[in-house]
């Protein structure tokens, strides 16, 4: 036991360094706390700054606005996106809403490999670019997920979005 104890502490000792560098852009505080989570109108003009990006650039998207609960409050599909897109914008508006970042960092620390790669055991986080937390007031009051196009242009579309509450 005692050795078992001591193989443990010593692989503790030569990983723990690397897990702790690691863990530094998932484990420092969420930047702004929960708000009041957003309401149907506001999703709309959320949604409508998306559409016109997308519209803009040619891009044929699936658009998702969630509470700060990851519960979806308004969603638009715009004509011909493919229907795949419509569940995967949803879940990077979850992710952006739960975690309350942009789910391009999740994506950033996957590419990176190595104790990254545990990010795709996270429940209820997709690392893929495309959400982006709603913020009002210094406050996360939900999320948009765009899904239809590269991960730069969902998440370039998705900033459009949330842009258009602040």
């Amino acid at each position: 036991m005692m050795r078992l104890t001591a193989w443990m502490f010593a692989l503790w000792t030569l990983l723990a360094p690397t897990w702790v560098g690691a863990q530094a852009n998932f484990a420092a505080p969420p930047p702004t706390p929960y708000g009041v989570s957003i309401g149907i109108e506001s999703a709309k003009k959320v949604a409508a700054a998306a559409v016109a990006e997308a519209q803009k650039n040619r891009w044929r998207m699936a658009i998702a606005i969630v509470d700060t609960g990851g519960h979806l409050v308004y969603f638009e599909k715009m004509q011909d996106t493919q229907t795949g897109s419509v569940d995967l914008a949803i879940e990077k508006a979850k992710t952006s809403a739960l975690f309350r970042r942009p789910s391009k960092l999740f994506e950033d620390g996957v590419a990176q490999g190595g104790a990254g790669l545990r990010l795709l055991r996270l429940t209820g986080a997709i690392p893929i670019d495309g959400g982006v937390p709603i913020i009002e007031e210094v406050k996360v009051i939900g999320a948009i997920g765009i899904s239809g196009g590269s991960g730069e242009q969902d998440g370039q579309t998705a900033v459009a979005g949330a842009r258009a509450i602040r």
